[in-house]
């Protein structure tokens, strides 16, 4: 099936569609943008330039995907925004491209963006993360898989968001958040392991075991961060998940709460 597009919808010229597209009303589609089969790009909504969507990406109503970055060291150099196979994104978000510092803004795929969402440049969102309403992320923010941020939370800049890690509402995340726990608040603050999101992902009790015992070493103990390494790295198994909560800590650059 050929691309369905409104008669009030603007397609440049440069735009790439493949096949079972479809353009809503009043839509544009600007120069560089590639839309993958089965895209849905919804009434209103802009793809300014330079976007990539893999295939089955549905954009809402009023979102404005690949505007430029609001960073006044941009020097319109060339950028892109990419969002990954069959991830969804609701009305009126706005997804900015990437600046030199990594010339993209990516959404992996599968991830849920809900409306009112902010992505800014340079914002790396892995798999399968769900965002909610009216969650603002500034620049450079990554999110591993995953994670899911409840609404109305704000990103600090350079901050990084662990895999299955789960925001509460209306949090301030100035800091990083490890893989697989809960915070919330402002200040942020932790709230022990995310252990239904674990049960729910399919992770074995064994493993919910383990990262339990690693998160009371490190935050409801009295050792610092290297004395609680050392006897997780003794009295744990060498587990996967271990491994990555290990390496998160020591490669984070914002420090984490506590």
């Amino acid at each position: 099936m050929s691309a369905a597009i409104h008669p009030t919808a603007i397609v440049d010229r440069g735009a790439e569609l493949g096949r079972d597209v479809e353009i809503g009303p009043f839509a544009i589609v600007g120069p560089g943008v590639t839309l993958a089969d089965g895209c849905r790009i919804g009434a209103r909504a802009t793809l300014e330039r330079n976007v990539r969507l893999a295939s089955g990406v549905r954009v809402g109503t009023g979102s404005v995907v690949g505007g430029d970055p609001q960073d006044l060291k941009y020097r319109n150099e060339e950028s892109w925004v990419e969002v990954g196979k069959d991830t969804v994104i609701r009305e009126f978000t706005t997804i900015n491209r990437g600046t030199a510092a990594s010339g993209v803004t990516r959404v992996g795929t599968g991830c849920f963006i809900m409306s009112y969402v902010h992505l800014a440049h340079d914002c790396h969102i892995g798999d399968g993360v769900i965002v909610a309403n009216g969650t603002q992320l500034a620049g450079h923010v990554t999110v591993h898989d995953r994670a899911s941020l409840s609404g109305l939370v704000a990103v600090h800049q350079f901050v990084t968001i662990g895999s299955y890690a789960f925001l509460g509402g209306c949090s301030r995340v100035n800091q990083d958040i490890p893989p697989y726990v809960k915070a919330v608040g402002n200040p942020i603050e932790l709230y022990g392991l995310n252990t239904i999101g674990l049960q729910r992902a399919g992770f074995p009790p064994e493993t919910i075991g383990a990262l339990k015992r690693l998160y009371r070493l490190f935050f409801n103990s009295d050792l610092n961060v290297s004395q609680a390494t050392d006897r997780a790295r003794v009295e744990l198994p060498p587990l996967p998940e271990v491994e990555q909560f290990l390496e998160f800590l020591s490669r984070s650059q914002r420090g984490v709460p506590v």
